[in-house]
């Protein structure tokens, strides 16, 4: 039977290189057995990424007036797409196409295929960072994540779909969707790639995108899982409290001293913030039966 395939490509300012990816794409998809439609949502572009997409045929293009962000423009493709099955195809070259019959190999049994990049990640100057958010998005969903962020994907459109609302405009959108599908316990599998070096243009990653994804992350578990944020904040505060508490007994031994007011207050928020995380789970629990 042969399979179907909305390839979404968000594209801006990617005016060196975004005619030889969609070549080098579809020079691979003409090799499979596929049914399928190349989507290039131009996100605002300001360089020359607009005329040269008017000028590649068969695609299927759609222009956005001003930059609304990468998230948005996966956004704009699957609303338009036709197939079921979406890859997720970055723009800038860094993506293989030769991947995508792998993937396609266990589209039907998972809600999304990821890429875990292997080798190559990106600058070396952001990988700290990114180390410290994937072992916290790994924490926080209590699964191992290859990686948290590959823009490489294949995704169920009528998946993805119940969620657009809850996903970002922005670069954190990938991070976000892998949460949310890892937090409701849906179906990921994770694939090994290798990806190229950019080889035209600048990154539109900066410093500030860290918090973005950091944020993105707490959302997403919040969203789904709270208890998972709830639970060690008010274990830690519970720790706190008992050790002043201790040292408290301890010098009213020596002195007249009572148990102190930041003892107190340690204990309170510990209990405040662990009934919030209970009724703030069964709030998740109640938005997953409604989107059942």
């Amino acid at each position: 039977m042969q399979k179907s395939l909305s390839i979404i490509i968000p594209v801006y300012n990617e005016e060196g290189v975004i005619k030889q990816t969609i070549e080098n794409l579809e020079k691979e998809l003409s090799n499979l057995n596929l049914d399928y439609e190349i989507i290039a949502v131009n996100d605002g572009s300001i360089d020359k990424t607009k005329e040269i997409l008017e000028k590649i045929p068969k695609i299927k293009l759609i222009n956005h007036p001003f930059n609304k962000g990468y998230g948005a423009a996966l956004k704009s493709g699957i609303e338009k797409a036709k197939f079921d099955n979406l890859l997720f195809f970055d723009a800038d070259g860094q993506h293989k196409p030769e991947y995508i019959s792998e993937f396609l190999k266990y589209a039907d049994d998972f809600d999304m295929v990821a890429g875990a990049r292997t080798g190559y990640k990106g600058p070396l100057i952001r990988q700290p960072g990114k180390k410290i958010l994937q072992w916290l998005a790994s924490y926080l969903s209590n699964q191992k994540i290859p990686d948290i962020n590959c823009g490489l994907r294949i995704v169920k459109k009528d998946q993805i779909s119940k969620i657009t609302h809850l996903l970002c405009d922005g670069l954190s959108f990938s991070t976000t969707t892998t949460m949310i599908f890892l937090s409701e316990r849906r179906p990921v599998k994770y694939l090994p790639i290798a990806i190229n070096k950019r080889r035209s243009g600048k990154s539109t990653v900066k410093p500030k995108h860290a918090i973005d994804t950091l944020i993105a992350i707490l959302r997403s578990i919040l969203l789904s899982s709270p208890l998972r944020v709830f639970l060690p904040v008010a274990a830690l505060l519970l720790v706190l409290g008992t050790a002043l508490l201790i040292y408290d007994v301890i010098q009213s031994y020596h002195s007249n001293i009572n148990i102190g007011d930041v003892t107190i207050l340690l204990f309170v928020a510990s209990l405040l913030i662990f009934f919030f995380g209970l009724v703030a789970d069964q709030l998740a629990v109640l938005r997953k039966e409604i989107n059942k």
